[in-house]
């Protein structure tokens, strides 16, 4: 039996220490550093020394590596796909974070019993039976799904070398332990342990990996940092609970974009797929209201029309208040400052408070000029047509800016039926015998004029 040793963790960062003290040299938080036992018996492999999926590691010339064998695996969800890259990667190892009770389990269960390949889900949360109750609704008459309730990591390999499935999927990684290691489930060490265990049966089988990762109240995954940098794929699942929205989008990605977004909404049949979030993200309004522009804005590949709100009142306190949600709040001031100094509104002493509908937040500088709009709207409290939007950067001297990609953004409110958009007057647009209208301007007080 190897000596049992006892090491030092901290339990923001994950960075080990020799000995106990108060603040973490890495991360700079107080009171986080703990003592965990760890265990360094001589450690076999992850399968049984007469597995038949050992494979040789040689090395390979670039050129020489053959990739026509491992396409990437379609998930037939075409938000999952969009998010990931186009599907996934064989060998990759993704992680799934969000807030509890936000859909984490539904949404990695949904695809499960929706992909066409073998897969393993694998809980350490939920019985066999209460999955069986959620896979009632979703799509009970799948027959490549398996649940297996275990979270010991050596047996769940007994499992998978009997099986030989082409996806597995863990819920969650934080309730999973190895016998190497003798703290307990979700410590630094046991999440460090187990991750690499599957890092390393990923690698050498390329079967993809999905993990389900808890998150801590600042937002974060739990558990190191390190985690993080292990994997292939960051995913975060995003939504208020007492809506119906939910987003999915990519922190990091080594096999596409990060900016991709997808869309579901909340169903009791489970989560549906919103091909077309501009219709959700603009408010159906019966009479036309003041502080609202609509802004053309891409996320990733995608074009999305969203939403803005502005309420412009007079300050009843001393200190006017500035908020905005889902919109970075030190660009709202210097918006305000630029309207001005630039166009002469005296903003100073009113309250502004700004608002992207749909619960999502956007940091495309396109949306200034929507922003600027809907301030301006609500400030003289005129209403702006209903089928003008904005596609424009606004900078500190006033002028309207271009921005890229404008000709997609223009097919776009073209194709929900908007006659107007405004435009910077420096964007370069070869489009011809377009139904909408494409209003070019040069500086902020341009729009005043279609505005007050």
């Amino acid at each position: 039996m190897a000596k049992v040793k006892t090491t030092f963790f901290c339990q923001s960062c994950g960075s080990q220490y020799a000995k106990w003290q108060g603040q973490c040299n890495a991360c700079k938080e107080w009171n986080t550093i703990v003592e965990e036992v760890i265990q360094t018996p001589e450690k076999s492999d992850w399968k049984s020394p007469n597995s038949s999926v050992k494979k040789a590691a040689v090395p390979l010339r670039v050129k020489d590596i053959d990739l026509s064998q491992e396409p990437r695996l379609d998930t037939t969800d075409e938000e999952f796909n969009r998010v990931l890259g186009g599907g996934l990667v064989p060998g990759s190892l993704t992680l799934l974070g969000g807030e509890p009770g936000i859909g984490k389990s539904t949404l990695l269960l949904q695809i499960s019993l929706k992909l066409p390949y073998k897969t393993l889900y694998v809980s350490g949360e939920e019985s066999q039976k209460q999955i069986k109750m959620r896979a009632e609704r979703i799509n009970p008459n799948n027959n490549n799904c398996y649940i297996l309730t275990e979270t010991k990591t050596q047996n769940i390999f007994k499992q998978i070398e009997a099986l030989e499935p082409d996806v597995v999927i863990v819920d969650s990684i934080q309730t999973l332990h190895s016998d190497y290691i003798e703290s307990s489930s979700g410590s630094i060490s046991q999440i460090k342990e187990c991750t690499t265990e599957l890092i390393k049966f990923a690698k050498e089988t390329t079967t993809p990996v999905i993990l389900i990762g808890h998150i801590t109240k600042d937002g974060n995954i739990a558990g190191p940092k390190i985690l993080e940098h292990m994997v292939d794929t960051v995913l975060q699942f995003e939504g208020d609970r007492n809506h119906i929205f939910r987003i999915l989008r990519a922190n990091k990605n080594r096999f596409g974009s990060t900016n991709e977004l997808g869309i579901y909404e909340m169903q009791g049949s489970g989560l549906r797929e919103v091909t077309n979030p501009s219709e959700i993200l603009i408010s159906k309004k019966d009479e036309e209201l003041s502080g609202n522009a609509v802004a053309a804005t891409l996320e990733g590949m995608r074009p999305l029309m969203i939403e803005v709100q502005a309420l412009v009142s007079t300050a009843v306190y001393g200190t006017p208040q500035r908020s905005a949600t889902g919109f970075n709040a030190k660009r709202l001031n210097m918006l305000l400052a630029v309207l001005e100094k630039r166009a002469g509104f005296r903003l100073g002493a009113k309250d502004v408070f700004l608002n992207i509908t749909g619960g999502i937040t956007v940091d495309d500088p396109a949306i200034d000029l929507a922003v600027v709009a809907s301030i301006l709207s609500s400030n003289e409290d005129v209403a702006l047509e209903k089928d003008f939007c904005f596609a424009a950067e606004v900078g500190l001297s006033g002028e309207i800016r271009p921005v890229q990609r404008v000709e997609q953004r223009i097919l776009e409110a073209e194709k929900l039926g908007f006659s107007t958009i405004f435009v910077s007057k420096y964007n370069k647009i070869s489009l011809k015998n377009t139904a909408i209208k494409i209003q070019m301007i040069s500086k902020i007080e341009d729009l005043v004029g279609f505005i007050v």
